[in-house]
């Protein structure tokens, strides 16, 4: 076991399991640092088995004589690493978790017999977790929503209510000062991205759309006849310096770009929204991963800097789950008057039982609380593919969003995926995510819908075969 060395002062508590915890005023580091890392050494060496019940953040803060901060930071800091695990009304345990060591590389691939599906472990991006939600909250969600009697012409812009609680919770989580006048509620990005096809739109107009990007947006506006044009875009998003100047609109993801990862940084978004004002451009910003971020700090949404030429689109499909079907459309009062007019002549809606489940969920806190803990979770999952992977490939990507690019060269990528494939692990590659030729190799690694052992275990296997991997 590792060993703390003696302090001039120090304070010391015995757990439940014998540990000799000591913390030192006179260091440097912070007390919270110093738990933390004291922590970490006790589960790496077996002190603290997986499974093992830490004392209560007022126990051990009673204890050690230090605030209570001191121990709860402590516990969330490991918590977002993937040491503990909150079992609710249970307390804090450390998570169950393997220790890996270096393996020769002659050794590192194992072929093994496929498994049967239900063993598989997804890390394709696109879906969120959605098996560890607040049953009782979301059953007074649909019981409120059950005491409604069902409309008999649906509002094409939403229920006014819902539209209310939307701007507010847009106010609160993207600094963004609209209104209900500026919503409208749509089924998710698809339908947001169709009903602005719809409006901004015609057949032979010129819509630029990310490459690698988001394929729906390519297939949405083609259906509505427009000629898709392919926008290059970098680690940090896409190019502004050589787009068209002919583009009616341009599907952007500049919060966490898909499938590469990037967050348009702010002088380029000024840049990009000075493109549209001077070619007449709308930006159609995919808010997409906004909500999930780790180590910075949120950027400025680009509806936010220049309403006039940006139309904003939201879902509830990665904050809740896909099944929801509840979006939103933010846009200048007269285009969203007239998205909703032609919304009305395609007879398209928003189910109304839906949005009121939704407006229960906003009204209670409780759509804010399953986000506040979904981050700790994913947070935990990142820490883990960077952990696992970040020693074998290039990462991009991993500040934000539920997806990491692991750069390979072309010809391993491939060979990776169909490997992976026979033991299990399901992998998506950047190839699909491109208008073209693709320029750019990888996998797109999602860890949203893998538990967190789960994800552990594909990394490991992942990184197993690109170790053993020879590019030709």
């Amino acid at each position: 076991m590792a060993t703390i060395q003696p302090f001039a002062e120090t304070t010391s508590v015995r757990t439940n399991v014998d540990l000799p915890i000591s913390l030192s005023r006179d260091s440097d580091e912070p007390l919270t640092a110093q738990l933390a890392d004291w922590l970490r050494r006790a589960m790496l060496d077996g002190t603290l088995a997986p499974g093992e019940r830490l004392p209560s953040t007022r126990s051990l803060a009673a204890q050690l004589a230090v605030s209570r901060t001191v121990i709860t930071e402590a516990y969330q800091q490991l918590y977002a690493e993937g040491w503990l695990d909150g079992r609710h009304g249970s307390g804090t345990f450390v998570a169950e978790m393997e220790v890996t060591r270096p393996q020769p590389r002659e050794s590192t691939y194992v072929p093994a017999p496929p498994p049967a599906p239900a063993d598989s472990i997804d890390l394709t991006p696109g879906e969120p977790w959605v098996r560890d939600y607040d049953q009782a909250a979301w059953r007074r969600a649909w019981r409120k929503a059950a005491d409604l009697p069902p409309g008999a012409a649906p509002n094409p812009y939403g229920l006014p209510r819902l539209r209310e609680l939307l701007a507010d919770h847009l106010r609160r989580a993207r600094g963004m000062a609209v209104g209900p006048e500026n919503i409208l509620v749509t089924r998710g990005t698809g339908n947001g991205l169709d009903l602005c096809a719809l409006a901004l739109l015609g057949g032979g107009a010129r819509a630029g759309v990310e490459d690698p990007g988001y394929h729906v947006a390519r297939t949405v506006f083609a259906a509505r006849g427009a000629e898709v044009v392919p926008c290059p875009v970098d680690e940090d998003g896409v190019i502004v310096d050589g787009l068209p100047g002919d583009l009616r609109v341009l599907y952007t993801t500049p919060a966490h770009q898909y499938p590469l990862g990037g967050r348009l940084p702010v002088p380029r978004r000024e840049r990009l929204l000075a493109w549209a004002r001077s070619t007449g451009a709308t930006i159609v910003e995919d808010d997409y991963d906004a909500e999930f971020r780790y180590d910075v700090a949120p950027l400025p949404a680009l509806y936010g800097l220049d309403p006039s030429r940006v139309v904003l689109l939201g879902t509830l499909s990665k904050t809740l789950a896909p099944d929801v079907g509840v979006g939103w459309l933010v846009g200048d009062p007269e285009l969203v008057a007239t998205i909703a007019r032609l919304r009305r002549s395609v007879a398209d809606r928003t189910s109304g039982p839906v949005q009121q489940a939704v407006i229960t969920l906003l009204e209670h806190g409780d759509l804010d609380r399953h986000l506040r803990r979904m981050r700790l979770e994913y947070a935990r999952r990142r820490a883990a593919v960077v952990e696992l992977l970040g020693p074998v490939c290039r990462l991009r990507g991993d500040t934000a969003g539920l997806h990491v690019l692991a750069e390979l060269p072309a010809s391993v990528a491939p060979e990776v995926i169909a490997r992976a494939g026979e033991r299990g692990v399901l992998l998506d590659s950047t190839t699909r995510h491109h208008h073209g030729r693709a320029h750019l190799h990888g996998l797109v690694i999602g860890y949203g819908s893998a538990s967190l052992a789960d994800v552990r275990r594909g990394c490991r296997i992942l990184a197993d075969l690109i170790r053993a991997a020879r590019p030709r």
